[in-house]
């Protein structure tokens, strides 16, 4: 049984950084894709970064350029460094761990694990 633990969530001013983690257990992390979504109220969930397990990542248009997604194989763990954040940022932010997710790494149909979450809130 795969588990997904986040941690680095947290209330910053707009134009701050924060570094969210997801550590992995009960699996091969270093054969599977790792992806951040995230979730504000009253919004649908929206892919944010992803990373195959060959290191290619992948972002959505309004964080490109900001956030910047890894991962460590050694330590189970991905991260996604988030910098100048902005208050349409705040959401619940998810990771989410798939195998053979092949083209499909925007799509949270693609992931079969997924952590409890981390709150991020970005002050104006």
């Amino acid at each position: 049984q795969v588990q997904l633990v986040e941690s680095g969530g947290g209330l910053v001013q707009a134009g701050d950084s924060l570094r969210l983690s997801c550590a992995a257990s009960g699996g091969t992390f270093s054969r599977d894709a790792m992806a951040w979504f995230r979730q504000a109220p009253g919004k649908e969930r929206e892919f944010v970064a992803a990373i195959t397990e060959n290191d290619v990542a992948y972002y959505t248009v309004s964080v490109k350029g900001r956030f910047t997604i890894s991962r460590d194989n050694a330590k189970n763990t991905v991260y996604l460094q988030m910098n100048s954040l902005k208050p349409e940022d705040t959401a619940v932010y998810h990771c989410a761990a798939g195998y053979r997710v092949l083209q499909n790494y925007n799509s949270g149909l693609s992931y079969r694990y997924w952590g409890q979450g981390t709150q991020v809130t970005v002050s104006s």
